[in-house]
């Protein structure tokens, strides 16, 4: 039976999914991040699916969102880099926690994540080598590329919260953690990658124009897989769900 454990993993609240007889054991581990103005509990689903094949998975709250909620968070959208870089260091205190409780089988962590969550997957791969394996639906690995485009739309808003100052930083920052400018860190690890090729919100381009250069520096070409959804927009299918289960029943 698999069970639904509600705690704070470093600090962080979560939901912990596992397969009730294996609850206390070390398992394999799977940390899913959630996308921007959504919460841990949206992706049970994966949760589920993922703990069926023996993982216990960790589906966090994102800083404001869900129970770390603030404010109105149709506004948090104006903080989606601050939230990644955020994401990417609570991942490594999450997995740190896990390790201590001897809860993580042989090191094997893998990460997935849904648009911010995605995006957040792939900038942890910039800077984690321990990630095994991980899976970006719908999520952009051009972190900086998509900030300024994202900066450029919102200014003209007129509601940008941040000074040039803040955003010059920003850049500087988000350049570290860009894994379209280090690509070599991702050592040959297995990465599957999803997108609708008519997604409104994530650049399809971005994704997949990356795919197309990273291939090129594999030496396993099975470790590295793009799976384009036709006609599909922001929301991430049932299929793609399927796919991404299979990836780390696979490669974890």
């Amino acid at each position: 039976m698999i069970g639904i454990y509600k705690e704070k993993i470093g600090g962080v609240p979560s939901l912990i999914v596992v397969d009730k007889a294996y609850e206390k054991q070390a398992l394999p581990t799977v940390f899913y991040f959630h996308g921007i103005t959504s919460a841990k509990e949206h992706n049970l689903t994966q949760g589920y699916l993922l703990a069926e094949k023996g993982f216990r998975v960790v589906l966090p709250d994102s800083m404001y969102h869900g129970e770390r909620e603030v404010g109105d968070i149709s506004e948090v959208t104006y903080y989606l880099f601050q939230i990644v870089l955020q994401n990417v260091k609570e991942l490594n205190d999450m997995k740190e926690d896990l390790e201590t409780r001897g809860l993580i089988l042989d090191g094997r962590v893998g990460v997935a994540g849904t648009s911010m969550g995605g995006i957040t997957t792939a900038s942890a791969l910039s800077q984690y080598p321990w990630i095994k394996t991980a899976a970006i639906l719908m999520g952009s690995p051009k972190l900086s590329t998509f900030a300024r485009e994202l900066v450029d739309v919102y200014a003209k808003t007129g509601k940008l919260p941040l000074t040039d100052e803040e955003i010059n930083q920003l850049y500087d920052t988000l350049t570290l953690y860009d894994l379209s400018l280090q690509a070599e860190r991702l050592s040959d690890r297995p990465v599957l990658f999803w997108h609708g090729d008519s997604d409104p919100v994530v650049p399809f381009a971005h994704s997949h124009s990356f795919y197309e250069y990273a291939k090129k520096i594999y030496s396993n070409p099975n470790h590295l897989k793009f799976i384009r959804e036709k006609g599909r927009g922001h929301k991430v299918s049932r299929y793609a769900t399927l796919e991404t289960v299979k990836w780390f029943v696979r490669y974890l």
